[in-house]
């Protein structure tokens, strides 16, 4: 039995499951610490108390401490969301349970889920390196490189990258840290700023798309040129909602590297470019494979 804990910025997701297979499943809208981690510690004692669990998976919004050695090791870091920095996350979803336990972003647990069961996968074998990107309310990045997520002095921190700007785009960026690094120039806050209005309600032919596909491309070639991935996975609720913008961001991608990665290419790069397989449960699978590997390492 594997308990799950997804923890974003808007909702927190609280499951359990038989191996890999999600049997239930409830979801708590993310308020103050206390309130949010309270609700989802009352239900997995519940469930716990019914059967018990063999591990727990822990994949939660950053920036988290994921260095077993320092002394908040589990803690939020300073963080924009009101009342969440300093937040224990570990020690107090892990606190209510007696079985191993692991925690880790949410990117790089979906990127793993992806590896393992989803885009990464070809001919029964898990791929080797993998990149997740969520674009949404802000944008993050994790990998999946030989059955494992990176970390080291904390976590990546893709969405604020500083990329080439498109020429005659005078976009300002919206990032209170940096302006226009990534994050600051194609999340859904960004969007809404550099459009007027909402993303999702801007036509598909307005030429203000190419300037975001162009930096989402720019945000990829830096991934591939840099990690030698085999996929970039693009959810997240910008990057799953325009089928349309990820083809521009395709095309672009090809035309930007110029050839000098020559397995990227008009006919491969929609199959190293594209969408998670596993949609919108990447995430929800991502704490299950987190808790698996705490099983398997206790």
């Amino acid at each position: 039995m594997i308990a799950g804990v997804e923890l974003g910025g808007t909702k927190l997701i609280v499951l359990r499951a038989h191996g890999r297979h999600i049997i239930e499943r409830q979801s708590i809208a993310t308020t103050s610490p206390a309130e949010t981690l309270g609700a989802a510690v009352e239900t997995l004692a519940r469930w716990h108390d019914d059967m018990p669990f063999d591990a727990l998976g822990i994949a939660s919004f950053g920036p988290i401490r994921l260095d077993r050695a320092a002394s908040d090791f589990g803690h939020m870091m300073p963080t924009p969301k009101p009342g969440w920095s300093g937040a224990d996350i570990y020690g107090t979803l892990a606190g209510a349970l007696s079985c191993p336990a692991a925690i880790d972003t949410d990117v790089n647990g979906a990127a793993l889920a992806e590896a393992r069961w989803g885009a990464g996968v070809e001919d029964g074998t898990p791929s080797d390196c993998l990149c997740y990107l969520t674009i949404g309310t802000g944008v993050g990045g994790g990998f999946a490189i030989d059955g494992r997520t990176i970390r080291g002095a904390m976590h990546p921190e893709l969405g604020h990258i500083l990329t080439r700007r498109a020429a005659g785009d005078d976009f300002p960026g919206a990032c209170p840290f940096h302006g226009d690094c990534i994050e600051g120039l194609v999340s859904g806050p960004a969007l809404a700023r550099r459009f007027g209005v909402p993303g999702d309600r801007i036509p598909a032919d307005d030429p203000r798309w190419d300037h975001v596909a162009h930096d989402i491309a720019q945000l990829v070639g830096t991934i591939l040129l840099s990690s030698a991935a085999r996929q970039v996975l693009i959810g997240g609720g910008v990057g799953m909602a325009r089928s349309d913008l990820l083809d521009r961001i395709r095309a672009k991608v090809v035309d930007q590297l110029g050839g000098y990665l020559p397995f990227v290419t008009q006919d491969s790069v929609a199959s190293i470019v594209r969408a998670p397989a596993l949609g919108d449960q990447a995430g929800p699978m991502g704490t299950v494979a987190l808790a698996l590997d705490a099983l398997a390492n206790a």
